[in-house]
């Protein structure tokens, strides 16, 4: 397997065991190429968001070892695509042992230098594992209908084949479970697989199973790389993880070679209070899924809207939560909120909430900047602003929170739908009219219909993803498969 990155030395302010994660991930192993050449390349520092503390170093990839990746893969594949599926699923269910034996380490490197708290970086492992159990059965259950025919003593049959080479892009917010649920399906589909990491765990068990590790080729690499992948006609599929304007330029550059595209983008995501609901159940479901990963989640809720006959109350109710959060380093066991990933984030946020203010936001909790080290920030919860607020129309990947008041269900359905992306929503009532009214093609118009429960917390079995400006890609679960093959009728 072509490895476009190598990870050195960690900052001397680590203890031992913050050090000994990447060695027993199997990420720290490789020695410096020192050769003349080798000090031209990019070299990428990655800091750790809970002090800015470098962690590592990663020796970035060109575009020449771009083309020698690609070609490798599309090798690896000839031999990849005649493996019966059934086996392939063995060869998935290997990979999901062998992570298994390293759920911890590799959560807590998640955490290290995601900066999501140590539960969150190893239930995204988790998934990963998940994905692949997932696979397993899927691998024996691949297979088209047969169709009656209009001319006699015929048969149509449907036939699923795969693509061959998917290229995977994520973002750094789920860098482990998206390409899990990516990596799985596809691999099991028969395609080989090209993304930007990789952890050589994957690599040891093609090798045991005598495989080439181009099956799942990477490299580490910049936005170059990125534009490469989108243009290159030999991925037969692209799956875009990231931003909806970055997204966009993706689709457009994919579309113009017709190309097969996953896109999985932005989320403004709303809970609906209505005056019937379990206050009980809304506060800490509101806790959980708008300041879960400090507010960097896909699925984090941004907009919060209550009715108003109970609007005071939840305020009071969840600003009292809110102070009690407890706030720390990732890796430490008691701690529920960690940091933002980057500095610009913290910039990002911090200008967010002054337009917040500026278009006639109250902030009732939060809005700061914690001072310590690292790239922490206060959850924050802002009332008063109008619901076509521009503020509240944008997306900021940060723990801010907008809460709005409504009087009706019309209005609060219109509202959650008013919003450019279309990823999760979610509704609080005992209204069982109202539920059906809500899924139904009146109600949200997002990819997950939520009914009292988060707008977080995929669940492997059903297909993730989102409508209009969050791309209409489906991932994981479900029929997603089918995003991974060619169908032939015959």
């Amino acid at each position: 397997t072509f490895v476009g990155c190598c990870w050195h030395r960690l900052a001397s302010l680590f203890t031992y065991i913050k050090k000994s994660l990447l060695k027993v991930t199997l990420l720290a192993m490789e020695d410096w190429d020192e050769s003349p050449a080798w000090w031209s390349l990019v070299i990428v520092t990655s800091y750790c968001p809970s002090n800015n503390e470098p962690i590592a170093r990663v020796k970035q990839a060109s575009l020449e070892d771009y083309e020698e990746t690609v070609q490798k893969a599309k090798e690896a594949w000839k031999i990849w695509a005649d493996i019966p599926a059934p086996k392939r699923g063995e060869i998935v269910r290997q990979i999901g042992d062998a992570l298994r034996k390293k759920l911890k380490v590799l959560g807590n490197l998640v955490s290290l230098e995601m900066g999501k708290i140590s539960i969150e970086g190893v239930g995204e492992v988790q998934e990963y594992i998940d994905i692949c159990d997932y696979a397993v059965g899927l691998s024996r259950m691949f297979g088209g209908p047969m169709l009656p025919s209009e001319r006699p003593g015929h048969a149509l049959i449907e036939q699923w084949n795969p693509l061959g080479l998917v290229g995977i892009i994520t973002a750094f917010n789920f860098p482990v479970a998206v390409y899990g649920w990516n990596n799985a399906l596809a691999l099991v589909c028969g395609n080989c697989t090209f993304f930007p990491l990789f952890s050589r765990i994957i690599a040891k068990v093609l090798e045991d199973n005598k495989l080439p590790g181009a099956i799942c080729s990477l490299t580490c690499a910049g936005a170059d790389v990125g534009a490469a992948m989108s243009k290159d006609e030999r991925l037969d599929l692209l799956s875009f993880t990231g931003s909806t304007n970055v997204g966009n330029q993706v689709a457009v550059d994919i579309q113009k070679r017709f190309g097969r595209k996953l896109l999985e983008l932005g989320g403004n995501n709303a809970i609906i209070v209505f005056d019937d609901a379990d206050l009980n159940m809304v506060v800490p479901s509101v806790l959980f899924a708008a300041v879960g990963t400090a507010g960097q989640r896909c699925t984090t809720t941004r907009r919060l809207l209550l009715h108003e006959s109970v609007h005071d109350e939840v305020v009071t109710r969840l600003t009292k939560a809110y102070k009690q959060i407890r706030v720390g380093d990732p890796l430490e066991s008691n701690t529920l909120y960690g940091p933002l990933h980057t500095k610009q984030s913290v910039d990002m946020y911090l200008a967010a909430v002054g337009q917040a203010k500026q278009q006639g936001g109250n902030v009732v909790c939060g809005g700061k900047v914690i001072n310590r080290p690292g790239n922490y920030v206060e959850p924050t919860i802002v009332t008063g602003l109008a619901h076509n607020a521009a503020i509240v129309h944008t997306e900021t990947f940060a723990p801010i929170l907008y809460v709005l008041k409504f009087k009706s269900e019309e209005e609060a359905f219109a509202w959650n739908n008013e919003v450019k992306q279309g990823l999760s929503s979610s509704i609080f009532t005992k209204d069982v009219g109202r539920m059906f009214r809500w899924m139904g093609p009146k109600g949200s118009d997002c990819g997950i219909v939520n009914v009292n429960i988060p707008t977080s917390g995929a669940e492997i079995g059903g297909a993730f993803g989102g409508e209009k400006h969050t791309g209409g890609g489906r991932e994981s679960g479900s029929d997603a498969w089918k995003h991974y093959m060619r169908r032939s009728t015959w």
